[in-house]
């Protein structure tokens, strides 16, 4: 079994790595480029890069159901795991959809919701994860047909919506995927779900390829597509592996974010104001961001008062 998931996240990584320089070279081809608002010089950046990401992700995923099904004869999850693909699927259509259109433009609020949505229903025929919960002063309490029906959809729509918010700049997104996923990751292989391990590592080592072109100064962004698959990925990890307490406490600075997004009335951006050696400001008199928070901390405590993005 070390052998299968060995190649499982190798293959994963590699997809992800090898395909990323020609995803990029035609990006720039077709005009699919944004600039980096946090460098003085405002060369063209590819974009979507997540696209990558996910290739490497089901690729792998493919991989691992291949050398279960023909070497070890065990298909035991392979229902769950063809509901992981298509969710995360369905959410990069979103992802891409929305940063063909335009990040500004791209799908409007409610039918982004709805397709988000429509993202949880292979989660929901197949009756994902266990309906019986741990709540604050009521104990264990068994939700019934809410739990798949209510509860598994908006934990789809909460993960892949609120991971989007805190984003915007150079490697952001693939560093905190990384160390949720992770965390997740070993926390379903202590638990005894080792596939669902495997799975969420497999999403790891490929946005450690990402990372690789993503980091400061950045040669592709990750763009919607990257984000709403992570979060997507997070919370199937967190229903499927009955992690739901654990994955809420990662996505603490999300919901700040959220809250933060909220006051702003989600018109203001996460952004920072470029000054022109280079250092970055804070953009508005208040903070509608946790990245805000950071630059308005590093400001105010690091010597030369001054912040930059690395």
């Amino acid at each position: 079994m070390n052998f299968l998931i060995w190649v499982t996240i190798f293959s994963s990584f590699l997809v992800t790595y090898l395909s990323l320089p020609y995803w990029i070279k035609s990006a720039h081809k077709n005009g699919l480029v944004g600039k980096d608002v946090h460098k003085i010089e405002k060369v063209d950046v590819a974009e979507s890069g997540g696209m990558a990401v996910v290739m490497g992700v089901c690729a792998g995923i493919l991989i691992y159901i291949a050398i279960n099904t023909f070497i070890f004869q065990n298909d035991a999850k392979l229902i769950y795991i063809f509901a992981i693909l298509t969710t995360l699927l369905i959410t990069t259509i979103v992802g891409m959809v929305d940063d063909l259109l335009g990040w500004k433009k791209g799908l409007s609020r409610k039918i982004r919701i709805f397709i988000v949505l429509f993202a949880a229903v292979p989660l929901i025929v197949i009756n994902a994860g266990e309906s019986t919960m741990a709540v604050p002063f009521l104990g264990d309490f068994n939700f019934g047909l809410f739990y798949p029906l209510l509860i598994v959809p908006i934990g789809i729509l909460g993960a892949t919506t609120t991971y989007n918010f805190l984003a915007g700049m150079n490697g952001l997104e693939a560093r905190q995927g990384m160390i949720i996923l992770s965390v997740l990751s070993v926390v379903t292989y202590v638990s005894g779900n080792e596939w669902l391990s495997v799975i969420s590592l497999s999403m790891v080592v490929s946005l450690l390829g990402f990372y690789l072109f993503n980091k400061n100064p950045a040669k592709v962004f990750p763009g919607d597509v990257l984000t709403y698959s992570v979060g997507a990925m997070i919370g199937m990890i967190a229903i499927l592996g009955n992690i739901e307490k654990i994955a809420v406490f990662f996505f603490i600075p999300y919901i700040i974010e959220t809250a933060l997004k909220v006051r702003g009335k989600l018109k203001k951006e996460s952004f920072a104001k470029l000054n022109p050696d280079g250092s970055i400001d804070l953009p508005y008199e208040k903070l509608y961001s946790l990245t805000h928070v950071a630059i308005y901390l590093l400001k105010k405590f690091k010597k030369s008062g001054k912040a930059y993005e690395n």
